[in-house]
């Protein structure tokens, strides 16, 4: 998949005039939602002015879907931007994926455990 354009009707679960979402066909853990751009746009440093703008509307917006269905204990927002960032998908979206007690020994360090020696300090 080399975008989001195609994805079908039914799995957006919300729209507006900039973003849509989506449940992650892959998810972290229950209710793990991605924001996704209308327009194909590469990654959020390709966003527009006005989409930067909307985002943290959508954020919220997905986390009031989260907290509608699951109990987390945190979030984390990720976006990867770049193939050597892990970016496999070249079209704009942005995980927002619940944190729940005990999901992992020790979460101390969260999103810097893309690089696992560097997550503890």
């Amino acid at each position: 998949m080399k975008d989001f354009i195609n994805i079908e009707q039914e799995r957006i679960i919300y729209k507006d005039k900039y973003f849509f979402i989506i449940n992650d066909g892959f998810p972290v853990n229950p209710g793990h939602l991605l924001i996704i751009s209308n327009n194909v746009r590469t990654d959020y440093f390709d966003l527009s002015d006005e989409e930067k703008l909307a985002l943290p509307i959508a954020i919220q917006n997905a986390k009031e879907i989260i907290l509608s269905n699951h109990k987390p204990d945190g979030f984390n927002i990720g976006m990867n931007c770049g193939e050597f960032a892990g970016q496999t998908v070249f079209h704009f979206h942005c995980h927002l994926i619940p944190r729940y007690k005990g999901d992992m020994e020790n979460p101390r360090g969260g999103v810097r455990h893309v690089i696992p020696s560097k997550g503890s300090y």
